[in-house]
């Protein structure tokens, strides 16, 4: 069972080889990067390329490590006994299965994504460590213990917003996705938008990579950004004209709305304009 990429998705070599080392290893694949360069995505194909289902945990501030094992709905509980209701002799039927129960009960082995690990409370890694490592958990309420009858692989992505423990990350096989060169950003937008111009995916990926190395830049464009750009460019017959005309380099990029998502890069960039028109003056 090897992943290769997918047709709608680009992985590099080493990427592949992360993927498939944690197949072998039988460990979490720890995903980290910039937003937008397709940590959620990779897991969706890795489940496409393998035939396996996918199982999406997505983590919040306020997610619990609790949460995705099982939650004891005590409440629905008592108000079936005060209504007299029969299932309120078996306790099992207020027990909910989270993601991991789902993931280990599952009748293929499947992908479990737990989807920006960072967002939660520091704890929330250590707090699945033992689950993740024994593959297994129990119930308390009814002293069941839960086994993964199929070993799920497990796919972690995170944005770096905080450290993670060091024990939690001793258990996985670890992959930082680089941000795409643009070789590897151009076999991304082909893959996206097949018989694009590529006039127009040349000099998109030139202002992309100037705008990315503009110094002061309060958050960089991301790759889902540019591909969204050339979606709105190859829409706009105006916008497109614009871009690919003779003063382009002295004007804001059209449509830069999808590139630029604060007030303070957009000034930049109306203010950089502003400099290369005196110049060519």
């Amino acid at each position: 069972m090897k992943f290769t990429g997918t047709k709608n998705y680009v992985a590099t070599e080493e990427l592949q080889l992360a993927v498939n080392a944690a197949i072998t290893l039988q460990r979490p694949l720890l995903i980290k990067g910039e937003p937008g360069t397709g940590k959620t995505l990779l897991a969706e194909e890795v489940a496409e390329a393998l035939d396996m289902p996918l199982i999406t945990w997505h983590v919040k501030s306020t997610t619990k490590a609790q949460q995705g094992l099982y939650e004891y709905d005590a409440v629905s509980r008592l108000r079936d006994s005060q209504l007299g209701t029969d299932k309120v002799h078996d306790i099992s039927n207020y027990i909910v299965p989270g993601k991991l129960w789902e993931a280990f009960t599952s009748e293929k082995p499947a992908v479990l994504l737990i989807d920006e690990v960072d967002k939660a409370d520091i704890e929330f890694p250590n707090d699945l460590l033992l689950e993740l490592d024994r593959m297994e958990f129990y119930v308390y309420e009814t002293q069941e213990t839960i086994k993964a009858t199929q070993r799920p692989l497990v796919i972690i992505t995170s944005n770096n917003e905080k450290e993670l423990p060091d024990a939690f990350l001793r258990r996985c096989f670890f992959h930082y996705i680089r941000f795409p060169d643009r070789d590897t950003m151009q076999q991304i937008v082909d893959v996206h938008f097949p018989g694009v111009q590529q006039a127009l995916v040349q000099k998109a990926l030139e202002v992309f990579y100037d705008l990315r190395d503009i110094s002061g830049l309060k958050k960089k464009p991301s790759t889902s950004e540019l591909v969204d750009w050339i979606k709105l460019l190859m829409a706009d017959e105006m916008a497109r004209g614009e871009l690919l005309s003779e003063d382009a380099s002295t004007s804001v990029p059209p449509l830069s709305g999808a590139l630029v998502k604060n007030e303070q890069d957009a000034g930049l960039l109306e203010r950089l304009a502003f400099m290369m028109r005196r110049q060519n003056r």
